[in-house]
Order: structure tokens, then sequence, then C-alpha cells
């Protein structure tokens, strides 16, 4: 990521068109190409700013920008549409490029890793008498979630998510076609499915009854330990 802190104006010309009088602000380029202008103001958001794919070019000033104190222009352009941003330059305070690597992204709190550790842990929060038998069971297509037996001993695969969608119970009901073919997971009866989440949408519960999966919303403070359900007084 290139990072310039510069005194300079900017117009955009495209489907409308804007400008930016001359202030000192922030241009960034980031590796995927975009750049972006921002002031010290306006939270996350830039003033300005050209998305992917496009390119950027630096050029020499014209005579009336060099008369106007324009030491150098961007000109940033998205190919397909013909979109310009074009950057004035008239002092550089400075110019600086960082090798960042790869984003690992956002990490929540409770996502689906927290969720199946925490309900391996607390097995018993799918009923009494299931026992776990392991996480990350491994099937020809996928790991399911967690793997446990109920009080009668009968296995049953357990899908967690964080918010439980339709593609979450498409996903879970491939798992139960391909364990439901394995004689030892069947000794004690069919293979049953668990979808297990923090939020279930209506048509994901719907389709999941029509399966036969059992929905089963979770509470993740009450996991934790931090949140007893039942000592609430309301």
């Amino acid at each position: 990521m290139r990072l310039v802190i510069a005194s300079c104006s900017v117009d955009y010309e495209g489907r409308l068109a804007a400008h930016l009088p001359r202030a000192t602000r922030l241009l960034l380029v980031k590796a995927d190409g975009s750049v972006l202008v921002h002031s010290d103001g306006g939270s996350y958001k830039p003033l300005n700013w050209m998305s992917p794919p496009c390119t950027l070019a630096e050029a020499d000033p014209d005579e009336v920008e060099a008369e106007l104190g324009v030491t150098a222009v961007w000109v940033v352009r998205a190919p397909k549409s013909g979109d310009t941003l074009r950057i004035r330059l008239f002092e550089v305070l400075s110019d600086s490029s960082h090798a960042l690597g790869v984003d690992p992204g956002l990490v929540k709190d409770g996502v689906e890793a927290h969720l199946q550790k925490l309900l391996a842990e607390h097995i018993t929060t799918l009923g009494a008498g299931y026992r776990l038998v392991r996480r990350e069971y491994m099937t020809a297509i996928g790991p399911v979630d967690i793997l446990c037996r109920d009080e009668a001993g009968v296995s049953v695969a357990v899908e967690i998510k964080r918010r439980g969608e339709i593609d979450g119970v498409e996903q879970l009901t491939r798992y139960l076609e391909l364990m439901n073919r394995d004689p030892h997971l069947r000794a004690a009866g069919p293979v049953r499915g668990v979808f297990a989440a923090q939020e279930i949408k209506p048509q994901a519960r719907t389709l999941a009854t029509d399966r036969g999966i059992r929905c089963v919303t979770l509470d993740y403070e009450a996991l934790r330990g931090m949140d007893d359900a039942e000592a609430r007084l309301f």
C-alpha cells in the first residue's frame, strides 16, 4: 500500500462531475489498484475514489497547471467506463509504501469455530444423555462440525452456523446422505441431523423441518457461562 499525504486538488469525470479544491489530504493506492482520497474527517468514507480495475499514471503538469504550482498529476482511469480521476499534487508532505501481506479477514466473536468448541464442551445442550464422538468428523465431501450420539446411541451430525440459512441446511443434508450409507454410523438407527445457529432464518427452519432435521438456536453467552437463562429475573 502506498500512502501519500499531499496538498492536492481532485477532479472526477464520468457519470457525474465532482471537484475537490486544493487541500491537504491522504491518498491511498492499494495493491488491488484502487485509489482513495481521504480527509482528516468524515470517519472511514473517502471523499472520492476509483475502484479496480483501473490504471494509475503519473504525468508532468501542463503549462497552466505548472503556473498554478502543480508539481505532478495522477490520472486514474477505469478502462471499461472511461471514468477518470485527476489528482493534481501541489506539495507532497509524505510518500511511503508498505507491504501489508494477505489479510486474514475479520474474525468475529461467536463465529462457527467458537460455537463448535463451546457446544462440544457442553454437548448436553442438545439433550440429556448426549455424548460427544468427535469434532470435525470427516466425510468424502468435507467435515461435519460435530458427531455425537443421543441417549439411545443414535449418531447425530451437527452443523453449526453463526447465522443459519438455507445453504447450511443443504450442506447438512448432503452430509447426512453420505453418513447414512455407513453401517457403523447407522448401527443404532439412521443418522439424524441437528442444525444449530445463533439465529436461524425462517426459510431455513422450514426446509430443515421438512427434511427431518432438528433446529437448535444457540445462546452464545450461556454456552460461555456468562449468562444463565434459568437465573434471569425476566
